[in-house]
């Protein structure tokens, strides 16, 4: 599919009809910033990059219009009985960090002690994926998605760990590749009782 790309006649939008259109100044400012790191932006390899960049964003950034609580509005209370740990291990996350607006790399572990009723498993993962979707910062994110999971569940115990590489760190400024960040948010049981969150921990793998 070809692109035209001039400006449209109203000064206001770019990119094709086909696709979501992009701000005039979203991607002039773009353009600003490929020529602030010294190339020029209407060379061919570039002129459609201000687009691209585009529309990457609002996909990194679609949690902004996500409410992550709305996930956990269906509740099942049909579980003969089941009164364990309910985890969902290795759940591979990005976001980007607010200070550089770097890709934050990783991957989440979700549990909770459920009270009456359960929810649909991958209902954790979009709750992560709501949140992470926006700027962010590790611990803020661990402390959203356990706050959200105790405020809409009400279980008797949330345990949210966290383990992401920072590009912030790995690619710049200290330039350390091959370090992990781990943040842990433990909430009811998992909090107060010692026996629970090595439990918890154990069977996410990781040591209490």
């Amino acid at each position: 599919m070809s692109h035209d790309h001039a400006a449209p006649d109203d000064g206001d939008l770019v990119g094709s009809a086909a696709e979501a259109a992009i701000p005039q100044d979203v991607a002039e400012a773009i353009r600003t910033l490929i020529r602030w790191a010294g190339d020029d932006p209407t060379r061919e390899g570039l002129v459609d990059t201000p687009r691209r960049v585009a529309k990457a964003w609002r996909e990194y950034c679609a949690g902004y219009g996500d409410d992550p609580a709305h996930h956990l509005s269906r509740v099942f209370e049909e579980v003969g009985g089941y009164d364990e740990i309910v985890l969902l291990k290795d759940i591979p996350f990005q976001s980007h960090c607010e200070h550089h607006m770097a890709p934050i790399i990783g991957k989440a572990h979700i549990a909770y002690l459920p009270k009456d009723h359960v929810v649909g498993i991958s209902k954790l993962a979009r709750v992560l994926h709501g949140f992470a979707r926006r700027l962010q910062v590790q611990e803020r994110l661990t402390a959203e998605v356990a706050d959200c999971i105790w405020q809409n569940l009400r279980p008797q115990g949330v345990a949210v760990v966290i383990e992401a590489s920072h590009a912030c760190m790995t690619a710049r400024g200290v330039r350390t590749p091959g370090v992990s960040m781990v943040t842990s948010r433990m909430m009811g049981v998992f909090r107060d009782d010692e026996r629970s969150r090595k439990e918890v921990l154990s069977l996410m793998g990781l040591r209490s």
